[in-house]
């Protein structure tokens, strides 16, 4: 029976539907993009390749792009007797595809690294590292707490000019912090970014509280040396009863640790924002940061390819390698 017009016509048309479709599924999207940003973890992850069965804690980190270069403290070496520097890294890539976070890490041997460290290494305990570049009189410095040959604990630094590519350049020995020193444990220094003030740790007031030191314009050194009267006081609006310890500080953030009421447990991790000219009451970073066991030595590091901050903090929680180990987690602090 011949078709009808009609129905001719309608063949047309859905043969040409149907090319359209086959063609339409075979076509590779143009833009497989689905995120323009990354987006840190919201859980807590352990560094794995860099936890020991000892104490891996109180680190530094320095970061390049998606590259974080840690120098930390370990027991390792002595089998937990006492804790020396090692250094390590960690890198991380985002598929804009697919929306997966992944990380390496691993215990490395730069060659300045390692020249830097055994300058700083002493028979007793060094630990909480921090490294920065001081544009005042273009030397790197690493400043770090070790015993002073007592029970107690003294602020050192080392100082170098900037390594470049293959050029290893001379490290200082360890110079003592005379300005911040006491007869009391002092440890745990900081700057802020612009480099006029440094907050440090000490017990000479009894328990740990966060000090703050007026730095001086002409560099680190000067400072640290003590050449120019300088005033130190307690941080008060960071202060609690209890001990304060372990300041970090990016930009307008600053992250601690403290044992105050109303925590988890041991030590937990807090943080404030500078407003007004003045630091904001702390915050508990709460049950997904801190639990039971105790959280300590935390760094804030930012990518501006990423939504969120990444804390790097140590923890002697269940379920690591032994002792402390070191971990990481996304946060979203507001500056406001």
């Amino acid at each position: 029976m011949k078709k009808s017009s009609v129905e001719v016509g309608l063949s047309l048309i859905i043969s040409m539907l149907c090319f359209i479709i086959n063609i339409t599924s075979c076509k590779k999207d143009d833009n497989p993009i689905k995120f323009t940003k990354g987006t840190f973890p919201d859980t807590v992850t352990a560094i794995t390749d860099i936890n020991s069965e000892y104490d891996d804690y109180n680190g530094s980190a320095n970061q390049y792009l998606s590259d974080i270069v840690l120098v930390f403290s370990s027991s390792r070496g002595s089998s937990g007797v006492k804790t020396d520097l090692l250094q390590g890294s960690m890198d991380y890539t985002w598929d804009k595809t697919t929306g997966v976070f992944d990380f390496n890490s691993e215990i490395t041997s730069d060659v300045f690294l390692t020249k830097l460290i055994d300058s700083a290494n002493t028979p007793g305990d060094d630990f909480g590292p921090f490294r920065t570049f001081c544009a005042k009189d273009g030397f790197e410095y690493m400043v770090l707490a070790s015993e002073n040959g007592g029970s107690n604990h003294d602020i050192y630094y080392l100082r170098n000019m900037p390594s470049n590519g293959s050029t290893v350049p001379a490290v200082s020995v360890p110079f003592p912090a005379t300005l911040l020193n006491t007869d009391y444990d002092d440890e745990d220094i900081c700057f802020d970014v612009s480099q006029d003030s440094a907050y440090f740790a000490s017990n000479r007031g009894g328990d740990f509280d966060i000090y703050l030191a007026d730095t001086c314009k002409y560099g680190i050194k000067i400072f640290l040396d003590g050449d120019y009267p300088a005033t130190i006081r307690p941080a008060d609006s960071l202060n609690s009863p209890k001990d304060d310890k372990c300041p970090f500080i990016f930009k307008k953030i600053m992250v601690f640790a403290s044992d105050r009421l109303g925590g988890s447990g041991l030590f937990d991790l807090y943080y404030s924002v500078f407003r007004h000219g003045k630091w904001s009451s702390p915050v508990n970073f709460g049950p997904k940061i801190n639990s039971s066991s105790n959280e300590y030595r935390p760094l804030l590091l930012f990518n501006e390819n990423f939504t969120n901050y990444i804390l790097i903090f140590s923890s002697d929680r269940p379920g690591g390698k032994g002792g402390y180990d070191l971990y990481f987690k996304g946060v979203t602090i507001s500056t406001e």
